[in-house]
């Protein structure tokens, strides 16, 4: 269990000694920055949890064979409806919470983004948290703890997941995809996510060529940088994410420049632009000839 899951091994250890110490809970609540691996977990501990060897059958048991093939009776995993987890949802799985497992002695429930629930819909599933079947687990899979009731987090054991470190996060883009030498700025935008170095990884060269353009800021002239840019008018999709990293890159130039960090506040207000609606390649003109005004 948990061999092929990177970081968090306090939590791999607790998950492990609760399972031989038959201490396991029946509701619980994984915590952390999107792209850690929290629902991998869950996933393997529920897997673990169904399996009719106690975890010893390399795979071959019935239990396991469901699991691994997305056909498992006793377990499911909720997703959010459109933005948010509905009521209707949490009484649908209510219903069948209540009837007994078909293959395990287990019954597992993951509500991913578990922190969209809205508030009708957290009230509904306290009730089965108040009163779980003696066979249920249900595990809160979310990003912010602030937005579960104080009621359900009482009923729950959570569990706060840490960010990837940075050497694990390189590993596994070397023996992953080949990616290797990734620099500490691009690092610092990946942000302890695996899932979000995953969802940049074709993107490396464009930051490569975007931290090159800050370094020449003060350089070239402002026809040369426009002409240098190509790849952050290009960027409109995953243009905040670009402009993080510029404020990274800001960030350590104005160590030996404070002109950088007006800089700074000026990305910040192309964000609030491109947030109300402003057009989008106005909005980085604006940028970039103000930025090359301000260190030059």
């Amino acid at each position: 269990m948990f061999e092929n899951i990177i970081g968090n091994s306090k939590i791999k250890t607790y998950i492990e000694a609760s399972i031989e110490q038959e201490k396991v809970s029946h509701s619980y609540m994984f915590i952390g920055i999107e792209g850690i691996g929290k629902k991998l977990f869950a996933k393997e501990f529920a897997k673990r949890m169904l399996c009719l060897s106690n975890g010893n059958c390399e795979n071959t048991c019935k239990s396991c064979i469901e699991f691994d093939s997305q056909n498992h009776p006793d377990f499911e995993i909720i997703e959010p409806d459109g933005n948010t987890l509905k009521i209707d949802q949490i009484r649908s799985m209510q219903k069948k919470i209540q009837e007994k497992p078909i293959i395990s002695n287990k019954k597992i429930y993951i509500i991913n983004d578990s922190d969209t629930m809205t508030k009708e819909a957290q009230n509904c599933l306290l009730k089965t948290l108040e009163e779980p079947p003696e066979f249920a687990i249900i595990i809160l899979v979310g990003s912010n703890e602030s937005l579960y009731l104080d009621t359900i987090k009482s009923r729950c054991i959570i569990l706060h997941f840490d960010k990837i470190d940075n050497d694990s996060l390189k590993t596994y883009m070397e023996n992953n995809y080949e990616i290797k030498n990734i620099n500490n700025d691009i690092l610092k935008i990946f942000q302890g996510s695996i899932g979000k170095a995953i969802e940049l990884k074709d993107k490396i060269q464009d930051y490569e060529q975007i931290e090159m353009i800050l370094n020449q800021l003060d350089k070239k002239d402002i026809i040369d940088i426009i002409n240098m840019s190509k790849t952050i008018y290009d960027s409109k999709e995953e243009i905040y994410s670009i402009l993080e990293y510029i404020n990274v890159m800001l960030l350590e130039l104005s160590k030996t420049n404070y002109k950088y960090t007006k800089c700074i506040k000026i990305v910040e207000n192309t964000k609030e632009r491109l947030k109300n609606n402003g057009n989008y390649d106005m909005c980085i003109d604006n940028m970039l000839f103000s930025m090359w005004g301000e260190v030059n």
